[in-house]
């Protein structure tokens, strides 16, 4: 994408478009040498089996959280602190990713919706998602395996293992269904404490003996290197933060952070959809708005690309 101020405008892209793709990774992935892997059956699977990587941990080595204790002191965690913030029937809660680096889901009810808070750290993807389905609540757990660098889910009902990004079950029983996606934003938790004065935060007292002051992937985040193999288009920093908006037709576009700075601010219509992205460079964060029916994807710009 060339660096004028019109083409930032455009930065926003439909991935229906032909791009240049570059498989870029490191390290040595153990692909899945067989059907079955850390205790699922990965057949049949609407994703190459191959492609299927463990992650290193096995199945529930990286612990979910379940009913997790909270506490609306807003002194329980520093104002600069990262969280994941969601609103539910007028309740706001926030989830630090000082926890979710070392758990990356978190089964909790918010309101009256059973909800599921999932973190990826190699994708830098926060997204919430409804544990309630036609046969009941679901409880989800950390299957330690990966594809395309991307967190494998599983729901402890059926088995299925589900991907987060594009939040549809890829094996199991589940097959083909998705998962409904909610509304969420990363931000500092200072500032979400300041537009919801009311709002409960996750304690450090979670049953698990971790450093929750240390990050157990240290300067990943700025790294062009990759843990796993993605195959993604290559004109951006691996990592860069990048948000994304897709509609349930298959319409998607992304908005990279380095292109709406360019531009200081993006207004426009996608998919029937007025949106509206700002990224506040201080912070890190993107601050968006948008009317319709759109799902949001924020994190990396590999994993975007990869999925997109």
């Amino acid at each position: 994408m060339p660096k004028t101020r019109g083409s930032a405008r455009r930065a926003l892209w439909a991935m229906g478009a032909a791009v240049a793709w570059s498989l870029v990774g490191s390290g040595s992935p153990a692909p899945a040498e067989t059907r079955n892997e850390n205790g699922f059956d990965l057949s049949p699977s609407s994703i190459p089996v191959d492609q299927i990587l463990r992650g290193g941990p096995p199945r529930d080595g990286i612990p979910a959280l379940v009913d997790p204790e909270v506490s609306a002191d807003p002194t329980t965690w520093p104002p600069e602190t990262s969280i994941v913030g969601v609103v539910i029937d007028g309740k706001a809660r926030a989830y630090p990713i000082a926890l979710l680096n070392w758990h990356e889901l978190v089964n909790d009810r918010l309101g009256e919706q059973p909800i599921l808070v999932s973190y990826c750290p190699l994708c830098g993807t926060a997204m919430v998602f409804s544990r309630r389905f036609s046969n009941g609540t679901h409880e989800f757990g950390v299957s330690g395996l990966l594809y395309r660098s991307d967190l494998l889910m599983y729901d402890r009902t059926t088995d299925s293992l589900w991907s987060q990004i594009s939040a549809e079950a890829v094996t199991g029983p589940s097959l083909g269904k998705r998962l409904t996606l909610l509304p969420s934003r990363m931000m500092r938790w200072g500032d979400w404490q300041g537009r919801h004065e009311a709002s409960t935060i996750l304690t450090r007292a979670t049953g698990y003996p971790r450093d929750y002051d240390r990050s157990p992937y240290g300067g990943y985040n700025r790294s062009e290197e990759l843990a796993f193999p993605a195959r993604f288009d290559p004109r951006y920093h691996p990592k860069m933060p990048t948000l994304g908006f897709r509609h349930t037709d298959g319409r998607a576009r992304a908005y990279p952070a380095a292109e709406v700075l360019e531009v200081g601010s993006v207004k426009e219509e996608f998919a029937g959809s007025q949106l509206s992205v700002r990224f506040d460079a201080s912070a890190g964060v993107f601050e968006n708005s948008y009317d319709g029916a759109l799902e949001v994807v924020d994190g990396f710009w590999f994993a975007w690309s990869a999925f997109h």
